[in-house]
């Protein structure tokens, strides 16, 4: 897949969460998730787990919560490799309130062209 394609699927991804899509938003970056490699992987499926987080709230579901968002605040606090396109301190931050119940589903926000990113080498990811 290239990094055009994969850039389309984070914005994607991206755009889902932020309809409260969830389970959308899910799938489109697990498709980054797989095609990921090095530092960023763990940031990818943080994001990922995010989304689960939110979709097991919407359930109902505090243990699926509990571990998925977990899981997700745990890695989106992991160092964000230069000219990765999503905004994950804050994001995991105000994740973190949210799944406490102190304040609502956070914003996923791109602070970059994924395209940028998403076309360097693998080993740079």
């Amino acid at each position: 897949m290239t990094g055009a394609e994969l850039a389309g699927f984070v914005r994607s991804g991206v755009a889902l969460y932020n309809a409260g899509r969830y389970w959308e938003a899910h799938e489109a970056l697990e498709t980054v998730w797989r095609a990921s490699r090095g530092p960023s992987r763990p940031l990818w499926q943080g994001l990922i787990q995010a989304a689960a987080a939110m979709l097991q709230r919407e359930r109902g579901n505090a243990h699926g919560v509990a571990v998925q968002g977990g899981a997700a605040v745990t890695k989106l606090r992991g160092a964000r490799p230069a000219g990765f396109p999503v905004e994950t301190a804050a994001f995991g931050e105000a994740l973190a309130r949210c799944l406490a119940g102190d304040a609502p589903p956070p914003r996923m926000e791109l602070l970059a062209p994924p395209e940028a990113f998403l076309g360097m080498a693998e080993d740079d990811q």
